[in-house]
């Protein structure tokens, strides 16, 4: 039996269909053996829904089709180049989203389950795939359960959902004890051990695969989520959709820990979030090229080769980036910095055209509501990048090694098999020629199209990036 499934195998692989579906399979993975998937070769941009649609900030009952002011800027996202969205909390919620009501209602103050739908059908149509905020690890005091818990005490049917002493009292004099999120008792803990707890989480993605067609999930605060939990997730929205993406919120720590071909596909880089901006404020690139070579880089002991995390140099929890840099002409270069290195870029609505906010204004303001988008040199710029990125395989997929390091100035090298990219950068105000051994002769900037001679030293005007894609 086994000879003749050998023999029926090698017939179908030398035949012309059979040919096909084997290269199919190959191109399916990347040079570092890694699975391929969509993401990794997409640009994120992040909305955060009740900040972005001017909605109350507590919930206030009344429904409103503010979502649909979404569709209104597709042409926009269209035009930076982004092609996949991630959505920021939309379900109802008590007040920012991540203390949920319930899983399987759009929040009120943004619209109807159909009002969402119409969003996504649209993003679909343009060819923008989406990713939602998967918030699993607490709920509001508001979630139905949690309120039957209050209502029943030990009788609630729901005792177990949670994490609950009945011979305690919380900070809202309940008459019991609950675990909250971080010392946040808004916020109350799921017990992610719990078998109805994760049925209930596990119907309502379900619910969103099939009503919304989502693409994957964001997972909030992933490092504090169920290990155990986290593989279940990951077994389930397999076999929901192919390619369905997984995206962890981690800040600390081992990131192996959530990324892996049991956990998530990818994670957010908050270390070299920090370096980013840091290496720029004190022009020291030294520090963001630490990270990204202890990370990424070409000795056996480096950490996350072939990973895809997540890239962004500002978000819904921190301050804008326009307001983080110490010099404005750095913005462009920044972003270069975040599109070359390796990851999967994710830009936050109104930071592509340099809107500014400070963490210590408080969360509002970083979540602000625009009347409509502006597309200034800065936007520009990341469309270029933009395109760079998902069109060049060295830039999704590329190993990476640096090449020329000051203070002011970087080089460094993505590189796979068939294509290599010189990413170069001048923080300084003066202009600085690199001289190295390049490999090649010619280049061509993947930015601007423009020709490069490395002959006689490479000149980086000030304040300049470029990606050179190297003639071979």
């Amino acid at each position: 039996m086994q000879m003749e499934i050998a023999t029926l195998t090698i017939q179908f692989l030398k035949s012309a269909r059979g040919q096909v579906a084997f290269q199919k399979l190959m191109d399916r993975n990347d040079d570092t053996g890694g699975q391929i998937m969509w993401a990794y070769e997409s640009v994120f941009y992040q909305i955060y829904p009740l900040g972005f649609c001017g909605a109350p900030f507590e919930n206030d009952g009344n429904q409103e089709s503010r979502i649909l002011k979404v569709i209104d800027w597709i042409p926009h996202i269209e035009k930076l180049g982004a092609n996949a969205i991630y959505f920021s909390p939309v379900f109802e919620s008590d007040t920012h989203g991540y203390n949920t009501r319930d899983y399987t209602k759009i929040d009120c103050r943004l619209g109807t389950n159909d009002d969402f739908k119409k969003v996504c059908d649209k993003l679909h149509e343009a060819g923008i795939k989406v990713v939602l905020d998967g918030v699993f690890n607490h709920v509001g005091r508001g979630f139905w359960a949690f309120q039957d818990v209050l209502q029943n005490r030990e009788n609630s049917q729901y005792r177990d959902w949670f994490h609950i002493d009945f011979g305690g009292n919380s900070n809202y004099n309940d008459g019991l004890w609950y675990e909250g999120w971080e010392g946040n008792y808004d916020l109350v803990k799921l017990n992610l051990r719990n078998e109805a707890v994760i049925q209930h989480i596990f119907d309502a993605v379900n619910g969103w695969v099939q009503e919304f067609h989502i693409d994957g999930l964001r997972l909030d605060v992933a490092y504090c989520l169920d290990k155990d939990f986290l593989k279940r997730l990951r077994q389930f929205t397999d076999s929901l959709k192919e390619e369905f993406f997984l995206v962890g919120e981690t800040l600390h720590g081992d990131y192996n820990q959530w990324a892996n071909d049991e956990m998530c596909h990818s994670v957010t880089n908050y270390e070299c979030y920090k370096g980013l901006f840091s290496s720029f404020n004190s022009m020291n690139m030294f520090e963001i090229c630490h990270s990204l070579g202890r990370q990424f880089g070409p000795e056996d002991w480096t950490l996350y080769k072939g990973k895809h995390l997540l890239s962004f140099v500002d978000n819904h929890d921190v301050s804008r980036i326009a307001s983080n840099l110490g010099n404005e002409k750095h913005l462009p270069l920044i972003y270069a910095m975040t599109f070359g290195m390796p990851g999967i870029p994710c830009i936050y609505y109104g930071s592509e055209w340099g809107a500014k906010a400070h963490k210590n204004e408080g969360d509002p303001a970083l979540r602000a509501c625009f009347e409509k988008p502006e597309f200034n040199d800065l936007s520009e710029w990341i469309s270029k990048l933009a395109e760079a990125k998902k069109n060049s395989k060295a830039l999704n997929y590329g190993a990476y090694r640096s090449v020329v390091l000051t203070n002011h100035q970087c080089i460094f090298e993505r590189a796979c098999e068939g294509e290599r990219v010189l990413v170069a950068i001048n923080a300084s105000d003066q202009a600085y020629t690199a001289h190295f051994d390049a490999g090649c002769g010619m280049a061509e900037d993947l930015i601007t199209g423009e020709s490069h001679d490395f002959g006689g030293g490479s000149e980086l005007p000030p304040y300049s990036a470029y990606f050179w894609k190297m003639e071979r």
